[in-house]
């Protein structure tokens, strides 16, 4: 059966150009349809799903919106309703696969359609601002960002060029036969989190966890993989979490890069998942230096390390580490059972453990007697004198786990 692969433009100004890649994605073997989110003018190829379906579909007809047309008022509407035309599709099984054309109007536009479709799902966005700065674009869903060159704007040999690599990239995609499915059959997908001061102890995680038959995904903690971890989880993935690494708090409550957003580590007590939970990484922030090498003024005086050249790792003090210990309790009011906090009452990442950089035993202290005062009581705390990466420590936890899952 052929893939049928979504096309997003605005017909008026990229009529032409998505033609030719229709034309490419059919010589690909799969089924282009084409979704015109033009508002203005005359479709410069005849599109499939038409920009009045959109309007209407998202919430207002064309015919309204052409009395007193602007970006401001249009955008969101033709956005609403090409994300309900996808997701109907998507779940009648009639698109396999998603590319969009457009500049700095049309990207934004296209990417959030995308960020809206589920994991998996092959997204590709070729655009004239793909080698700028893509986060906001990005954000966490698997799009694939592709640099036009030149502007999408007529047909030459380096557009044809690139818009047949286009199609070519998202039929690959939609047609390798890989589907998001658990590899460990009905036992759910395990949500981890890490960091690089968390590594030796996540491996030996995975491999614990592998050992008994379960199939991990791990999170880089920098923001992005928290809150991707997160979604996955709304969005019936993953089943059961280790969150193992919890700088994203520390970095939100205190300025540092890796800070995710203020529903980090509510979800999995909003769904009731088992969780494990260890605050692996929270007793520094971090922070890009001006310079290679150069400590910031602020904290010239502060116990810090860098994590290389450019990443400036300070150390919280007690009463900033005390601060992170509520909000991780905070956070977890939502948690109604199925939840294990582990404590590693030797340091919470290499970096502070007896000798480490980083090391501040009375801070510690501190930030432990806070969890365990202000934790909600439905989270049961177990207290282990070791540090976060012991084999021990991170054995307990995948038992802990396992245990909740197969309660």
């Amino acid at each position: 059966m052929k893939k049928t692969i979504c096309v997003l433009a605005t017909m008026d100004t990229k009529g032409a150009e998505a033609g030719f890649l229709a034309e490419r994605i059919a010589a690909a073997g799969c089924t282009p349809l084409l979704l015109d989110l033009g508002v203005v003018g005359e479709p410069g190829t005849e599109p499939d799903i038409s920009r009045a379906e959109v309007a209407s579909a998202g919430g207002q007809e064309l015919v309204e919106i052409l009395k007193n047309p602007t970006r401001q008022g249009a955008v969101p509407i033709m956005i609403a309703g090409a994300i309900k035309i996808l997701l109907e599709r998507l779940a009648r099984g009639e698109v396999q696969g998603v590319v969009g054309l457009g500049g700095t109007q049309g990207t934004p536009t296209c990417t959030q359609i995308m960020q809206a479709l589920p994991y998996g799902l092959p997204k590709v966005m070729l655009s004239t601002i793909a080698s700028g700065d893509t986060g906001p674009l990005v954000d966490i869903k698997d799009i694939t960002m592709m640099f036009s060159v030149g502007d999408i704007l007529g047909l030459n040999s380096v557009t044809r060029m690139v818009l047949g690599n286009a199609a070519a990239a998202v039929c690959g995609m939609a047609q390798h036969g890989i589907s998001l499915e658990s590899a460990a059959g009905n036992r759910p997908l395990i949500g981890m989190t890490n960091l690089g001061v968390l590594t030796a102890g996540a491996m030996h995680a995975i491999d614990c966890f592998h050992g008994a038959g379960y199939e991990v995904i791990v999170f880089h903690a920098v923001g992005s993989g928290g809150r991707a971890m997160e979604q996955l989880m709304k969005e019936g993935v993953i089943g059961a979490v280790f969150d193992y690494a919890l700088g994203e708090i520390s970095d939100e409550l205190h300025g540092g890069f890796r800070a995710a957003n203020p529903e980090r580590l509510t979800t999995a007590g909003k769904l009731g998942l088992p969780q494990v939970i260890c605050p692996g990484g929270t007793e520094h922030i971090g922070l890009m230096a001006e310079k290679p090498g150069l400590v910031p003024e602020k904290y010239k005086d502060s116990i810090s390390t860098f994590h290389n050249p450019i990443v400036f790792v300070p150390r919280l003090n007690r009463e900033e580490f005390s601060a992170v210990a509520s909000e991780i309790a905070k956070r977890l009011q939502h948690t109604k059972g199925r939840a294990i906090m582990m404590l590693p009452l030797g340091g919470t990442s290499r970096y502070g453990v007896e000798g480490g950089e980083l090391e501040d035993a009375a801070g510690d202290e501190a930030f432990f007697a806070t969890l365990k005062a202000e934790l909600p009581s439905t989270i049961e705390v177990q207290a282990l004198d070791t540090h976060a990466e012991d084999p021990a420590f991170v054995e307990q936890a995948v038992q802990n786990l396992i245990g909740l899952i197969e309660a």
